[in-house]
């Protein structure tokens, strides 16, 4: 017998001292539901979790209403803000950490600059 809550796909997003999971589950009765859950570090080590159920007959409300809030805060109230900043910085760092040395990233960043 299957567990009920069984997980059947995960992926997660890091943000800055927040991680975001984004966990698939499904029931005894192969039906599925999501789970979002938002976790933060606290001072003492611990982490701070609030978590969100989202089921199958509210997949298409929940998402229609996600992009529509996204969309007025990007056109309305910050339509000059750089969204992709952030996306930028971190791969940026992913490459700093990467297989290149820090001379190699300052030889491509004073190439870039020198153009």
């Amino acid at each position: 017998m299957k567990n009920n809550r069984e997980e059947v796909f995960s992926t997660k997003i890091r943000a800055g001292k927040r991680t975001y999971f984004f966990d698939v589950h499904s029931t005894r009765y192969e039906d599925y539901y999501i789970t979002i859950t938002e976790s933060k570090k606290r001072m003492d080590g611990r982490y701070d979790k609030h978590k969100i159920f989202l089921y199958k007959e509210d997949f298409n409300k929940f998402s229609a209403t996600l992009q529509e809030v996204i969309d007025y805060v990007k056109t309305d109230l910050l339509p000059d803000y750089d969204y992709d900043e952030f996306d930028r910085r971190r791969e940026f760092k992913e490459y700093d950490e990467g297989e290149n040395s820090g001379d190699e990233v300052s030889d491509n960043l004073s190439t870039t600059f020198d153009d």
